[in-house]
């Protein structure tokens, strides 16, 4: 319980909305960060969107297809070295259907977001990916917020429109 007040003390300093229906905190190593990122993802009914600077994560990957097999749109935004990274997942999920893009604009796009359903945001500084979880100090926030999501979609949107698309290797 102590953990959820700070959760939200700590979600209401970024301005997050006192209605917030909750805020979650994941720390890594091995704090549980991917298992929220694929529990969320499970219950998807609609859409998901994406932005990542990296992603290598195996059971997230295979939990946005998934999604996309069970009708939700799922879209991706990743940065643009994740189409040299030996491990990226881009083309694995490319492959699968999912449009992927690569935010080419800026030095680096170094979001690590996914706004689920237009009601539920994961962010943090948790990159999606297996050292993250397993070797990395990173923290993951699950916020339910409707208000603040369409912010973030807002923002995603504004990504999209410069975004190169990728059809895979």
């Amino acid at each position: 319980m102590k953990l959820f007040y700070h959760s939200l003390a700590l979600a209401l300093s970024l301005g997050v909305s006192a209605a917030a229906e909750s805020v979650q905190v994941f720390f890594s190593p091995r704090g549980g960060c991917t298992e929220a990122a694929v529990e969320n993802l499970n219950h998807a009914t609609n859409q998901v969107l994406v932005q990542a600077y990296s992603f290598t994560s195996t059971p997230i990957a295979q939990a946005l297809v998934a999604a996309e097999k069970r009708g939700v749109k799922v879209r991706v935004i990743l940065d643009k070295s994740q189409r040299s990274e030996k491990y990226s997942s881009a083309d694995f999920i490319a492959r699968a259907g999912i449009p992927t893009y690569f935010d080419t604009r800026h030095a680096i796009a170094h979001n690590k977001v996914m706004v689920i359903d237009g009601a539920t945001i994961l962010t943090g500084s948790f990159n999606f990916t297996k050292a993250a979880e397993s070797s990395n100090a990173e923290n993951l926030l699950v916020i339910r917020d409707p208000a603040l999501a369409q912010k973030y979609t807002d923002n995603w949107k504004l990504h999209l429109q410069h975004a190169e698309p990728y059809a895979g290797k």
